[in-house]
């Protein structure tokens, strides 16, 4: 039997959605061929949830009842800092220890809504005007407004929809911007684009990239706010009622960005259909995985229950470290 280390908490402000995700894993993977531990990393203070037992950071082992439990897999349930931004995955890597989510790099890389961008723009993706604003630089106001109204202001490298407005004037600029700073040194200022909002989930199985059905998501406010996500002000349409021309475009586009950027694990990419195109609006290497979340709905319609969906990216997971 397999021993799995749940990761899950954090260090932001997404760490109760982490904890919430860490539930749904536990719950859900096979008890016949997992032994799941939940971990939670919270600052230095690293621990199992169940017994309040410490992680020996020196080899992340786990001692409980006089044995030493080792982990043949991380599950990454873990949204925001430290592991989907990336800081984690080289610890894992210097143990040994595989893990169900991108690696270091590509979180960093991802976490960047610009960086993502600049990295996926010689491939003629279409994606939305911005301009990034890193925090006590001097903000050119007319720059910004040139952009047209309305627009989105951002956190650069944060989830979950915090620090998000949409901005319909210049006296709503400044106050938005200084809103996103509460949550990052660096704020995406971005141009609105009118559409239908949509998102497409992908992973990799037996070196075969799988793009699972496209999801619409109908937020009952002006866009995916956080209480859209997380607390059913949204309507999400699984499978989305599009054409096939427009369902081959999207799920091409998401295996495309999927190769380009080196993704493992499964991955969400969200976009934005304005009049016949696809545009990308964000890259997720850890999505939500609650069962009402877009993934696990994804995943369902695809025709996978949420234990043969978690077990399969465990077991990817370790088929990717190289067996001595």
């Amino acid at each position: 039997m397999k021993h799995i280390a749940i990761l899950t908490g954090g260090d932001s402000e997404e760490r109760v959605i982490s904890l919430k995700s860490g539930q749904v894993v536990f719950d859900h993977l096979p008890t016949n061929l997992y032994r799941c531990f939940q971990i939670d990393i919270n600052g230095s203070n690293w621990y199992h949830i169940e017994s309040g037992t410490p992680i020996d950071k020196n080899n992340f082992s786990l001692s409980l009842n006089g044995e030493t439990i080792l982990f043949d897999c991380v599950f990454a349930a873990l949204h925001g800092s430290p592991l989907e931004n990336g800081k984690l995955q080289g610890y894992f890597d210097i143990l040994g220890i595989p893990y169900t989510c991108c690696d270091g790099y590509v979180s960093a890389l991802t976490m960047s809504k610009h960086f993502t961008k600049m990295q996926l723009a010689s491939l003629g993706i279409p994606m939305a005007n911005g301009v990034l604003l890193h925090k006590n630089q001097t903000i050119n106001l007319p720059e910004l407004e040139n952009i047209g109204f309305p627009l989105f202001v951002k956190p650069n490298t944060h989830g979950s929809s915090f620090g998000v407005s949409k901005v319909k004037s210049k006296e709503q600029l400044l106050p938005a911007i200084e809103s996103a700073f509460q949550f990052d040194n660096e704020v995406l200022v971005e141009a609105f684009m009118p559409g239908r909002e949509f998102s497409n989930g992908v992973l990799r199985i037996n070196n075969e990239i799988v793009v699972l059905p496209v999801t619409e998501i109908i937020p009952d406010d002006e866009f995916f706010t956080y209480e859209a996500k997380y607390e059913g002000r949204s309507k999400e349409v699984t499978p989305a009622e599009i054409s096939p021309a427009h369902r081959t475009q999207i799920q091409n586009r998401t295996k495309q960005i999927y190769e380009a950027l080196g993704c493992k694990g499964v991955v969400r990419i969200d976009y934005i259909l304005v009049e016949e195109t696809f545009y990308l609006l964000e890259v997720n290497t850890i999505p939500g995985i609650s069962p009402a979340s877009i993934v696990p709905q994804q995943a369902k319609d695809y025709g996978w229950s949420l234990d043969h969906f978690f077990s399969l990216l465990i077991e990817e997971a370790i088929k990717s470290i190289p067996q001595s």
